[in-house]
């Protein structure tokens, strides 16, 4: 059954459509690599998992539910099953490296928290758990900015870990790292999406990081599905198609 369904998703800003008419399954533990230029609607339809955008027309259904039709409270409970590591980290370089893990938990919390030592011990164990699953414990109370790319998109890992999260979505999360370190998360987000049984939907860019590392293949050209397959048996110059070809419409469309 699957935990992802997009039923006929276009998503237009003004007049640019930057997603068109795409339908698509992501079954219940599958790791699927959106592929495609900038521009091509990849960010656009991860946005779409979690409520951040809404479809102009069409469905998306995530773990049961329409989230076009969720609301408040509702939509809140269905992000905490979602956990989203962005391209650009998003931490709070002032706050320690456990502190910014446990701002992963403030979905599940009430009120704010001003201080590591407001959150309960609870959320701080559980931080702490994550940043071993990571490799970063030594570095858990250093200042985030201080830590190396590669580190700080492992921090962030760890936070969207730390809800628990039953889909993990992760929008170019190495795009801004070396090849080195771009392996290394990669490799870290596919054995703990194999530990913990999660779905992952990930965009990337380089498409020999996909082929080594994902389930299944989907690329996107001008907002429009134009490949889905398997990685198995999939070569380098047919996942290479997906770039091909490529006008000016595919250069305006919104990613």
């Amino acid at each position: 059954m699957p935990v992802i369904t997009f039923d006929r998703v276009s998503k237009s800003f003004g007049d640019v459509r930057a997603l068109d008419e795409v339908s698509l399954d992501v079954q219940a533990g599958e790791v699927a690599v959106l592929l495609g230029l900038s521009g091509s609607g990849k960010s656009t339809l991860l946005r779409h998992v979690d409520g951040l955008q809404r479809a102009t027309t069409g469905t998306v259904r995530v773990l049961g539910e329409d989230v076009g039709a969720l609301r408040g409270s509702a939509l809140r409970a269905l992000r905490r099953r979602v956990g989203f590591v962005f391209q650009q980290f998003h931490l709070v370089g002032s706050l320690t490296v456990l502190e910014n893990v446990c701002t992963g938990a403030l979905g599940s919390l009430r009120g704010p928290r001003l201080g590591l030592f407001t959150y309960p011990k609870r959320v701080r164990f559980a931080a702490m758990e994550q940043l071993e699953r990571v490799g970063l414990t030594d570095q858990a109370l250093q200042r985030a900015d201080t830590l190396s790319g590669g580190q700080q998109q492992r921090v962030a890992v760890a936070r969207a870990l730390l809800q628990k999260p039953e889909i993990l979505l992760a929008d170019e999360p190495v795009a801004s790292l070396d090849p080195d370190s771009a392996a290394q998360v990669m490799n870290l987000i596919a054995e703990i999406g194999r530990e913990d049984g999660l779905t992952v939907l990930c965009s990337l860019h380089q498409v020999d990081l996909a082929l080594g590392w994902g389930h299944r293949i989907i690329g996107l050209r001008s907002g429009q599905v134009v490949l889905d397959t398997p990685v198995e048996g999939l070569d380098r110059d047919a996942a290479m198609s997906i770039y091909a070809k490529v006008g000016s419409a595919d250069l305006a469309a919104v990613g």
